[in-house]
């Protein structure tokens, strides 16, 4: 039996080596991440592949889990101490080794594996990790399982079992890229600059859009756990304006950039324009509205709101559902609703049969843009320039501590709910709907809109707006929101804000 976590005890000390530092704050709506080693020590992650065990256990899950880790320095060893905790729960670990996200969902069906615990922090900064867990392939955890983690975690109540061994795949990765080339093919040459951000994906995506057909011109891809030119997250402008300025540089006919395990894509066009994932999210969906009649589609409150109006799905039969932020969240209401894809702003994209298994692959979801592209034979930009006009913020994120962010925004929704109800303009015009399925979603009368929302697996908020009026508009309510946030102590600083009007 674990000794029961606790949250005080200071790294270079007796106790940070005989009894787990565990955060509570670590434990999120969908996944875990922690600052390590200051907020989770490798007993923690002992004590949580032991309760994760139990949880397992609990849900009925046959004992046999697929494990692997990303590339930061620190990752192996935390998923040996995973591993240790799930073992000694009579867990049947199946080591995949350095993998990505999806190579781990892949690995479930691959070795017949119920569930998952892939050790990533994503795109977080260097110094973070964290683990995302699932016992029902294709899914992966939700707040009520992550909930239960975090009670039997912190309470010491992770129950030890016999049984538990370890079995290792050291052909994971050369499957993994087998299965997503085996059946794609490029009917014509495309050149485009596949960036990684130094992240895992950097072994996997040009290997594998190389055998696709795609002329690859790598873009820092060579593996680097310090991160030397940037954050591996294609919603950070500053990894999407480096692609732009290598498409530029090399003719390209589009970037593709992956987060740092590999399950997210952005995309830059042909002209070195930023295309933001749900606007890349609403041209698939107009390819394969016509393959697929009557098609669903789920997309995340992030995102733009043409889904809703766009003539192409409408002509085809297609609907769309607005959801909960959160690659579980989407992923669970695609499943759900058996929807042909789902799209998240973030640039996550999930994709059902008969497209894809229904987790989260950036590659996969470049081989749909490239595969949009093939068929349509014409320019990235030439596709992007013919929907219907928008004027749409990138994902903006002031720093707001955990234990704080949830609080600020149920204050700031009261606020709107208060404006609303006494007819108080907001951004300049009057507030016509509240839509608060995830944070709050303020619309005022020429159906501009703003996003505020607490960040999911970080601490601070999320801010995007969206007018289909004007930048200025989309500009004004940018405004209205950082001036009513600015009325908060709590909230600090923003990761980036809106760039120059063009």
């Amino acid at each position: 039996m674990f000794p029961v976590p606790r949250a005080d005890i200071k790294p270079n000390s007796a106790d940070y080596e005989t009894i787990p530092l565990i955060k509570a704050t670590g434990f999120r709506e969908y996944d875990a991440r922690w600052l390590f080693p200051q907020d989770v020590s490798l007993l923690g992650f002992q004590a949580i592949g032991l309760g994760l065990a139990t949880v397992l256990h609990e849900l009925g899950t046959g004992p046999r889990i697929i494990v692997g880790h990303d590339y930061r320095s620190y990752s192996m060893a935390v998923k040996q101490a995973v591993m240790t905790g799930l073992m000694a729960g009579g867990m049947e670990v199946h080591d995949i080794g350095l993998a990505l996200s999806p190579t781990a969902y892949f690995a479930q069906f691959a070795y017949d594996c119920p569930a998952v615990a892939m050790v990533t922090a994503s795109h977080n900064e260097n110094g973070w990790t964290g683990i995302k867990m699932g016992a029902a392939r294709p899914l992966t955890f939700g707040p009520d399982e992550m909930s239960r983690l975090k009670e039997i975690v912190l309470s010491g109540k992770g129950v030890a079992r016999k049984g538990g061994g370890l079995v290792l795949h050291h052909d994971a990765a050369e499957r993994y890229c087998a299965d997503l080339t085996a059946s794609v093919k490029l009917s014509r040459r495309i050149r485009a600059v596949v960036a990684t951000g130094n992240g895992t994906a950097g072994t996997f995506a040009p290997k594998v859009l190389s055998a696709i057909g795609v002329d690859v011109v790598p873009l820092h891809t060579g593996l680097d756990y310090t991160f030397p030119h940037h954050n591996p997250n294609p919603e950070d402008m500053v990894m999407l304006h480096a692609v732009a300025d290598a498409v530029k540089a090399n003719k390209a006919d589009l970037g593709l950039c992956f987060d740092g395990d590999g399950d997210r894509c952005g995309v830059v066009d042909d002209q070195g324009h930023e295309i933001f994932a749900d606007k890349m999210g609403l041209l698939i969906a107009r390819d394969l509205a016509p393959l697929h009649a009557n098609a669903r589609f789920v997309v995340d409150v992030k995102s733009t709101g043409l889904f809703a109006t766009d003539p192409v799905l409408s002509a085809h039969g297609a609907t769309t559902d607005y959801w909960k932020t959160g690659h579980s969240y989407i992923k669970r209401r695609c499943h759900e609703l058996k929807a042909l894809a789902g799209f998240e702003k973030s640039g996550h994209y999930f994709f059902n049969a008969p497209i894809g298994r229904g987790y989260d692959d950036g590659i996969v979801s470049a081989i749909a843009v490239l595969q949009m592209l093939d068929r349509a034979g014409q320019k990235l930009s030439t596709l992007v320039k013919a929907l219907p006009q928008s004027f749409g913020s990138p994902t903006m994120s002031p720093h707001c501590a955990d234990e704080k962010k949830y609080g600020i925004v149920d204050e700031v929704t009261a606020r709107f709910a208060a404006m609303k109800q006494a007819g108080k303009p907001f951004a300049g015009q009057k507030i016509t709907s509240l839509v608060t399925v995830n944070g709050v979603r303020v619309s005022v009368e020429d159906g501009t809109w703003g996003l505020v929302r607490a960040s999911s697996n970080k601490p601070g908020l999320v801010v995007v707006c969206e007018s289909t009026v004007s930048d200025a508009r989309m500009r004004a309510m940018f405004a209205a929101i950082e001036a009513l946030l600015a009325q908060f102590p709590e909230v600090g600083e923003w990761d980036q804000k809106l760039p120059p009007a063009a």
